[in-house]
C-alpha cells in the first residue's frame, strides 16, 4: 500500500510525446498524474480542456502535468483535436502536456486506479478519475479518487499545490477553504518564544472555551519567509541587511526550491494586487 511520503513508483510508458521514464520526465519539478476512463467521453474532454487552459498556472508553480487514458496513442492524438477545440485553442497549436497509453490497464492496476463498476464495451474495467501529486524528491504527497461519473475540480488541485509548496517552506498550516493570500495557522510545534522572529507580521491567538492557545493565526507569509531556515533565521539577498543563518541550517535552496519560491512570490503578489484592484 502506497503511503503519503513514500517514493512514488517509477514506471515507463508510451505517451503522446514519446516513451518516458516517469522519474526522469519529472526531473526537478512537481508532478500531477491524472487518469481518465476513456477517450472521446464528455466529462474527460472537459477536464483535459480545463487542464490545457491551466497549464500557465501549473508552470508558475513548477508543476508538470501528465494524463492517462485506457486507449491507444492514435486515439489520444485524434482526441486531442476535440480537447483543443473545446478549450478554445487553434487546431495547429501543440498540445501542451503528454497523455499516457494504458490500453492493457497495467499502470491503472499498479496504482489502484481501476473502477470495477465502470466497464468498456468489451467488459474491461475503466480507470477511475485519479489524481496523484508528486514532489521534486519523487515523494507521493496527495491523491484523490473520483468515480467515472464525477468530474474533478482543478481549482482545488491548484489550491492544494499552493498549500503544499507553502507549508514545505514555512511552519504554517492552511485552514479550511484556504486560498493563497488568506490567513494561515501557525503549526502547534512552533514555540511561543519563536513567534515574533518567525512571523514578524504578527500572530493572533483565537480565544477558545478550553483556554488553550493552539489556534494561532498569521497573515499569509511573504516571499522572504519562504526561504527562512527552520530556526527562524532569514537568508537575505546580497546587499540586504540582517545576519546570515547559522551553518547548521544547511545550504542555500536548490534549483527546484528556488523555482518554487519564485512561483509562490508571483502568486502572492498577484493575489494581493487582485484584492486591491
Amino acid at each position: 500500500m502506497l503511503l503519503l511520503g513514500d517514493i512514488f513508483p517509477n514506471f515507463t510508458a508510451t505517451t503522446t510525446e514519446g516513451d518516458i521514464d516517469f522519474h526522469e520526465w519529472l526531473g526537478e519539478s512537481w508532478g500531477i498524474l491524472f487518469s481518465h476512463p476513456s477517450d472521446f467521453t464528455p466529462v474527460c474532454t472537459t477536464e483535459l480542456a480545463r487542464v490545457l487552459n491551466l497549464v500557465p498556472e501549473f508552470k508558475k508553480r513548477n508543476v508538470k502535468v501528465i494524463g492517462l487514458s485506457c486507449d491507444t496513442i492514435a486515439s489520444h492524438f485524434d482526441w486531442c483535436k476535440d480537447i483543443k477545440s473545446y478549450a478554445g485553442c487553434n487546431d495547429d497549436q501543440k498540445f501542451p502536456y503528454p497523455i499516457i497509453e494504458d490500453k492493457e490497464r497495467n499502470l491503472a492496476a499498479k496504482l489502484g486506479m481501476v473502477d470495477k463498476d465502470e466497464l468498456d464495451t468489451s467488459g474491461m474495467p475503466l480507470t477511475a478519475r485519479a489524481v496523484f501529486i508528486i514532489d521534486p524528491k519523487k515523494k507521493y504527497r496527495l491523491s484523490v479518487l473520483y468515480p467515472a461519473t464525477t468530474g474533478r475540480n482543478f481549482d482545488e488541485i491548484l489550491r492544494v499545490i499552493d498549500s503544499l509548496q507553502l507549508t514545505d517552506k514555512v511552519k504554517v498550516a492552511t485552514p479550511v477553504d484556504w486560498k493563497m493570500g488568506d490567513e494561515c495557522m501557525v503549526q502547534p510545534t512552533v514555540p511561543e518564544e519563536n513567534l515574533s522572529v518567525m512571523f514578524p507580521q504578527g500572530v493572533s491567538i483565537v480565544p477558545l472555551p478550553s483556554g488553550k492557545k493552539y489556534l494561532r493565526k498569521t497573515p499569509c507569509p511573504t516571499a522572504e519567509q519562504y526561504i527562512r531556515g527552520r530556526s527562524g533565521s532569514v537568508r537575505r539577498s546580497s546587499g540586504g541587511s540582517g545576519a546570515m543563518p547559522p551553518p547548521e541550517i544547511g545550504p542555500a535552496p536548490n534549483a527546484p526550491a528556488a523555482a518554487t519560491v519564485k512561483a509562490l512570490a508571483f502568486i502572492v503578489v498577484g493575489r494581493a494586487r487582485h484584492r486591491h484592484s
